[in-house]
């Protein structure tokens, strides 16, 4: 079953129209683009190359290692090799956690349902971003942390392989150069060390299991003060430096930019996504009433993980799909534990109703003893291997093209830019910040954009002139006069581009359903936009 969610994502994700969804932030194309220029130059780069409001502007490409993977796919494969790498990593993510599920105790059927809402709740970000490198070494943290923390089945400290803590700072070399997430493998380390320590001191010296288990805490939490300052030194292993954690810091504690940055803002449990999570906290809160002492009690460090996950989850939209996984590996076991009476009444009343066990829950518990002795995973490889094959071969198995991941032609402006491309336009151009990602995409370095969604380079000042001129706000001409451009690109029915239509100076030059572009007239001509 593991293997089957993984083979259905990377399918879902790959060969249906959700791979045009992994593709709904135009974010992916400044990434391909950055990776592409440091393969070609050697170099990372270390002031903006895109834009033409900040050129020259000190910028940190804080994901470098991961613009340089999906760069190369993007230059081997096209837009299909970033649509595979995405949803391998997604797939990864959940079928583990499924696998993980399994190990703690947690029920068959209840795992892989709990996966599904996981799922289903994270959705919301199933987007071809650096993020989903930090999904999964989210829950690889967790494994590790949480084997290592006890003697449990399956746990490294079991099997004899404690020692794999260690890599948790060589692990943080790599996420550190991947995404800016690397602070919650932090939190993590943070969350499993305060847990230690209090066991320690909330021990008595009175028994002798709690003067064992007392020292264990102690050694336990030296342990990973020791993992938390090698991983904090690991963290100094990119190409700024220091410098790169006094950006991160400027960037997360700037109000304005927290308030106004749609994926920071607390989540409309409207959508679907959202009330799949909102489902979540539901079981959480049920765990944790009906707790029986013995049977279910939380660890220490699984109730401060379950505050954690909830805390994060309702602060930040963008936070869900982690605090998604992270509630169900911590409620998963406890919530199987709580509906076992339930279980244990329902197989009795089918052995009496029927005279024969064959519907009762043992089936599932076989079903889980199956799935937890199989470690092959021949299907998943065997798919990862026809779709990085597909993908190498322009999406086409033969003369059939089963995948075709593309932007979507009614979310970005796909004809507006091929239109400037035919008339060979010089920019800069002005395009609102979710659209400035495409445009580097599509035509950098040709043309350069006025603004793009790297909302931590341009920062507040300038995202606030931004915004006015978007809106159409008062001095929403301060923009377009401070930093000149040739064209604007703007949505079609947009309270800019209504303005601007019935301005002297900008003639519209093209129309479609998605786009109007604009641009900056000559004295003496008009010409009528393109339909």
């Amino acid at each position: 079953m593991g293997d089957l969610i993984f083979v259905a994502l990377l399918g879902l994700l790959g060969f249906t129209n959700l791979s045009v969804r992994l593709l709904g932030d135009a974010g992916i194309g400044w990434h391909i683009r950055t990776g592409q220029r440091i393969l070609a130059t050697h170099s990372i780069p270390r002031v903006d190359p895109f834009s033409s409001t900040m050129a020259g502007h000190p910028w940190f490409a804080w994901e470098w290692l991961y613009d340089v993977f999906v760069g190369w796919l993007d230059h081997v494969a096209g837009l299909n090799g970033v649509v595979f790498l995405t949803a391998a990593i997604i797939a990864l993510t959940f079928s583990w956690s499924f696998r993980l599920l399994l190990r703690r105790g947690a029920n068959f059927l209840l795992a892989l349902g709990l996966v599904l809402l996981a799922a289903s709740a994270a959705m919301i970000h199933f987007l071809a971003r650096p993020h989903v490198v930090s999904w999964l070494f989210a829950v690889l943290w967790f494994w590790i942390l949480e084997s290592s923390q006890k003697k449990q089945p399956g746990s490294f400290a079991e099997a004899g392989q404690g020692w794999l803590l260690w890599l948790i700072p060589l692990l943080t070399l790599v996420w550190v150069n991947a995404h800016g997430g690397f602070l919650l493998g932090f939190a993590l380390l943070g969350i499993y060390w305060l847990s230690a320590v209090w066991d320690y001191f909330r021990l008595k010296d009175d028994r002798l299991e709690d003067v064992v288990e007392k020292i264990r805490a102690g050694k336990r939490a030296r342990k990973l003060a020791l993992v938390g300052v090698l991983s904090a030194l690991a963290t100094l292993v990119n190409p700024y430096g220091w410098r790169l954690h006094v950006h991160i810091y400027r960037y997360l504690s700037n109000r304005f930019l927290m308030d106004h940055i749609d994926e920071f803002q607390s989540p409309n449990f409207h959508g679907t996504a959202q009330k799949c999570f909102a489902l979540l906290l539901l079981l959480t809160l049920i765990v944790l009433a009906t707790k029986r002492r013995g049977r279910n009690d939380f660890t220490t460090s699984e109730l401060l993980l379950t505050l954690f996950a909830v805390d994060s989850g309702l602060y930040a939209s963008r936070n869900i799909p982690v605090s998604a996984l992270l509630l169900i590996l911590v409620i998963g076991p406890r919530l199987s534990n709580a509906l076992q009476p339930l279980q244990e009444w329902w197989a009795g009343w089918r052995v009496a109703s029927r005279s024969q066990a064959t519907t009762s829950p043992d089936f599932f518990h076989r079903m889980q003893v199956i799935e937890s002795s199989l470690h092959g995973h021949l299907w998943p490889v065997a798919a990862i291997v026809l779709t990085c094959w597909i993908s190498f071969h322009g999406g086409k198995l033969g003369v059939t093209q089963v995948m075709d991941a593309h932007f979507d032609s009614k979310r970005f402006p796909a004809d507006a830019i091929t239109y400037l491309e035919s008339q060979n336009a010089e920019g800069p151009v002005f395009a609102p910040d979710n659209w400035g990602g495409y445009l580097i995409y599509r035509v950098y370095p040709q043309i350069k954009v006025a603004v793009d969604d790297r909302h931590d380079f341009y920062g507040e000042q300038f995202l606030k002139s931004y915004l006015k001129l978007v809106h159409v706000e008062t001095g929403w001409k301060d923009f377009l006069q401070q930093y000149p451009v040739r064209y604007v690109v703007s949505p079609k029915g947009s309270a800019l581009g209504s303005i601007l239509a019935e301005s002297a100076i900008w003639q519209p030059v093209y129309s479609d359903q998605v786009a109007v572009i604009f641009v900056l007239a000559k004295p003496t001509t008009r010409e009528r936009p393109r339909e």
